[in-house]
């Protein structure tokens, strides 16, 4: 069963305010399937796909993108965004997918199968991927980086206040999360599988951005639901020693933040 999480409505919304959109690990995704599939593009099916960052870029690429999730919250602030035709949405869990066997052309899930049931996850997408179809999970590690000036050394040491204030609130550590996902690409059974590990994706984003994005983290999530005012407390303590670091005033002042992600691709046979 999957851990529900994500499920307010302020928290969803910051999600997709915040949450940086992977577009180089799903090109990268894309690629390595047309080199083995060139010619099948029917169905993608996002897994878990929150407000839908994930989902309308594989519009693209498919005839059909359905993204799935078991959040209400999430799936209304999916409806919000600008929707291509092709791109529909459906409530429900990550084990149970409303999809004919072999039907589906690429079950993809960025950074929700740590919350799934993945044996069962692993059985359902193997369920409804047709021959040749492909799996593809991954996720980003908590530790985001920035890059600003000479300061980025600076900087990462004020975040890793952050992270390490947020720690104890974490479904599991960076090592055990990657060990999590590599543990569900180990126990795939399809033989033409790929393990991808820290792919970088960098994004221009206001420092205010950055601090919104910590804030849908999970762990922040559990904190502010613990203690409201500690929450706040600590996200003004490190936005002042991160303006303090940079020498400047305006949390609007732009910043590179530095995602590091990993993901798993396999081909049924």
């Amino acid at each position: 069963m999957e851990l529900r999480q994500y499920e307010g409505k302020a928290h969803a919304a910051g999600y997709l305010k915040y949450r940086v959109v992977p577009h180089e690990v799903i090109s990268r995704i894309i690629s390595s399937i047309e080199k083995k599939e060139p010619n099948s593009w029917e169905l993608a099916v996002d897994v878990g796909c929150g407000s839908g960052q994930v989902t309308i870029p594989l519009a693209a690429y498919f005839a059909t993108v359905v993204g799935t999730d078991n959040s209400s919250a999430q799936l209304e602030m999916a409806l919000i965004n600008s929707n291509p035709p092709n791109v529909t949405y459906r409530q429900c869990s990550a084990e149970e997918l409303p999809f004919a066997s072999g039907e589906v052309d690429l079950v993809m899930s960025m950074s929700a199968a740590q919350c799934f049931d993945r044996p069962k996850f692993l059985m359902e997408a193997d369920r409804v991927l047709r021959p040749g179809g492909c799996l593809a999970a991954g996720c980003h590690t908590s530790d985001v980086e920035l890059e600003y000036g000479d300061v980025s050394n600076t900087l990462n040491d004020i975040c890793n206040e952050f992270y390490a204030a947020l720690s104890p609130f974490r479904l599991t550590d960076d090592l055990s999360f990657a060990k999590l996902y590599f543990e569900m690409f180990d126990s795939c059974s399809y033989p033409d599988k790929e393990w991808n590990e820290c792919f970088l994706v960098k994004r221009v984003v206001p420092l205010s951005g950055y601090i919104g994005m910590v804030e849908t983290f999970s762990s922040y999530e559990k904190l502010r639901i613990k203690d409201p005012a500690e929450a706040e407390r600590l996200s003004n303590d490190i936005q002042s020693k991160l303006l303090s670091a940079m020498k400047v005033s305006s949390p609007d002042t732009e910043v590179t933040v530095v995602v590091k992600y990993f993901y798993l691709l396999a081909r049924k046979p």
